[in-house]
């Protein structure tokens, strides 16, 4: 296996992290373990990775309920296909995978087509009991991106924040909005009942992440200005044991376009 599992046992239910190596972009695939069956969170970006993520869910001997997609950024949607399963998602984020239709990634080059990948099963805010378990789907605005899903477990004290968290890994700054990423950071801190904190990238921690993470913003707010190569420079000595740097890259591509 290329990527990394971590499991997280929380009584009735474990969560079976599954994290793609660097040149997956370090993104997660959560499988949720419940009594009888599998809640997938997040698809994986390169196929051969979600189909990896697929292959341990088998292992576990229980179906895959359903794959939920947490935002519309294509490192979390475009192996969706590969999972067999209804795709869930908000409505928001149903129609910005269909309005950006079948396009190629520009900085890598890697097609990503609209067709078995976009959710068909729309996702309301709010409490569903699944398999006995409560869980808890909670719409943010702003950050990373303009809307994302945010999935609780409140029984089990675990929280799914998506790419609101990252761990040790460099955020997507491309959007720019730190004061968003901040009040959702802080929003997110405040709920002391959830010790488990499993992010969009980088491996499950504690709510220690969220301190990192405004540091990082803070950072980022000062040091992310017109020129790109600049900005990956200042950043990356300050967190020199982060990983990801290629997300760096990427978003600059979008910012400042492609180097010559």
């Amino acid at each position: 296996m290329h990527g990394k599992v971590t499991i997280t046992d929380a009584g009735q239910v474990r969560i079976h992290n599954y994290a793609s190596p660097g040149d997956g972009l370090l993104a997660n695939t959560q499988l949720i373990e419940t009594p009888t069956r599998i809640i997938a969170v997040d698809a994986q970006f390169v196929l051969a990775y979600a189909d990896e993520a697929v292959a341990y869910a088998q292992t576990l001997g229980k179906p895959i309920d359903r794959l939920i997609i947490s935002h519309s950024h294509p490192d979390h949607y475009h192996g969706a296909a590969r999972f067999g399963a209804p795709v869930h998602a908000l409505q928001e984020t149903i129609e910005e995978i269909v309005a950006a239709g079948d396009e190629t990634d520009l900085p890598t080059g890697t097609p990503i087509p609209c067709e078995g990948v976009t959710p068909t099963v729309v996702i309301t805010p709010g409490i569903e009991i699944i398999d006995g378990i409560p869980f808890e789907f909670v719409q943010v605005t702003g950050g990373e991106i303009h809307t994302s899903l945010v999935v609780k477990l409140p029984d089990q004290g675990v929280l799914l924040a998506a790419d609101l968290a990252y761990n040790h890994v460099h955020l997507w700054l491309r959007d720019r909005d730190f004061d968003g990423w901040q009040a959702n950071i802080d929003r997110l801190a405040a709920e002391r009942e959830y010790n488990v904190i499993i992010p969009g990238h980088g491996a499950p921690t504690g709510p220690s992440i969220w301190a990192d993470l405004t540091d990082y913003i803070n950072a980022g707010r000062e040091t992310l200005g017109d020129d790109g190569d600049a900005y990956k420079k200042e950043i990356t000595e300050r967190f020199p044991d982060y990983q990801g740097a290629s997300l760096i890259d990427i978003a600059n591509a979008f910012m400042f376009g492609p180097k010559s």
